[in-house]
């Protein structure tokens, strides 16, 4: 006879399942809300933000030798030792930061991961986050070990716009459907949002240059620079910053002419607001001589406008609205593994049906048993 299951018996999670494959297992049992999917994916957006930021900082205090070796802080320490200084303490404390960059992003995948209907396209966004942090993390070893050459430098700025792109994109897809891209727009106003996105990145790419060749160095020892005038690389930078303000005004009046409807029309006066900000952040810390401070808002100010410049183009095209989640199937002992039912009142025994006669109804005499043979 097979053992009939207890009311009180307990499916015994899959360790094996856990252990091989966590990011599957926690899918399996939980269902994240919209509004947490979105909180994940605009952490992950914030920590690229910050990260970029307090790499800036590293560079203003003069900490960017503060740790002069990698992955190691030290030839004989692994973290900052009271003899750096708080040079040591500043580089190592953002190198630390990345490990908060890293469970942000961690948090974007698992959430992904667990959206149901699954969203493959989000996926491969929120995944890209993450390798992007392993290859930024290498060209920031890469950059302490060649004693912060102005080139490595700026490769190091560029693959965290690489990673603030991908963020910025993940969090703004998290607040849309997964139809096929509507336009909103006609084709020339396309092509002169995406004439805003190349001059925005030059914009970006000029501004290493400016970084390269200007004071900052990152660490008060002889580093060297780029063979670039600093009030020619300033000009030049300038010079991509007006096409990005001409380009964005025209394109705010374009909108507003054609009776667009107000999500791009507010995202783009909002991007220029952030535009003329940052212009004037610009002009005064290039008359005051680059004080670290304004140095270190225009920097941030460079992520903004960056983040900015993607919402616009992607604002400008539709793709419906997310679907509502569905929760998630309850992983049952028949899930776990092959088990024996529980006998219902009415229905039959694990042994199957009996074989006997059933017992009288009230009132009923029994029945005589058949005579033996």
């Amino acid at each position: 006879m097979l053992a009939q299951a207890s009311a009180y018996d307990v499916p015994v999670p899959k360790l094996l399942e856990l252990v091989r494959n966590p990011i599957a297992y926690i899918a399996a049992r939980w269902t994240p809300t919209q509004r947490t999917l979105q909180r994940a994916a605009f952490t992950a957006l914030l920590m690229s933000v910050f990260i970029v930021v307090t790499g800036g900082a590293v560079r203003l205090t003069g900490s960017g030798l503060g740790c002069d070796t990698w992955p190691k802080c030290s030839s004989e320490s692994l973290t900052a030792t009271s003899e750096m200084g708080i040079h040591g303490a500043i580089e190592f404390g953002n190198r630390m930061l990345t490990w908060v960059l890293s469970a942000a992003v961690g948090w974007t995948i698992i959430a992904v991961r667990s959206a149901k209907p699954a969203r493959k396209g989000l996926s491969k966004l929120a995944w890209a986050q993450f390798w992007l942090v392993m290859s930024n993390g290498i060209v920031g070893g890469v950059t302490v070990l060649t004693e912060l050459n102005p080139y490595t430098v700026a490769g190091h700025f560029i693959a965290a716009t690489a990673l603030l792109t991908v963020t910025t994109v993940t969090w703004l897809r998290t607040r849309e459907g997964d139809a096929p891209p509507r336009p909103l727009v006609g084709k020339p106003v396309k092509k002169l949002g995406a004439a805003l996105v190349f001059f925005s990145a030059c914009l970006v790419v000029a501004g290493t240059v400016v970084t390269g060749a200007g004071p900052h160095a990152g660490d008060s020892s002889e580093v060297p620079r780029m063979p670039v005038e600093v009030k020619l690389a300033a000009q030049t930078h300038a010079t991509f910053a007006w096409i990005v303000v001409v380009l964005a005004v025209a394109l705010w009046f374009i909108l507003r002419a054609m009776d667009a409807p107000a999500g791009p029309r507010r995202v783009t006066g909002a991007f220029v607001l952030v535009l003329l900000s940052q212009g004037v952040i610009g002009y005064v810390q290039y008359f005051t001589d680059m004080p670290e401070l304004l140095v270190g808002l225009h920097l941030l100010g460079s992520t903004l406008v960056w983040a900015g410049v993607l919402h616009v183009v992607l604002s400008m095209r539709e793709r419906g609205l997310p679907q509502p989640m569905e929760a998630p199937v309850p992983v049952t002992a028949s899930a776990q593994g092959p088990s024996t039912p529980a006998p219902t009142p009415e229905g039959p025994t694990p042994e199957g049906p009996s074989s006997g006669p059933s017992a009288p109804a009230p009132g009923e005499e029994a029945p005589s048993p058949a005579p033996s043979r």
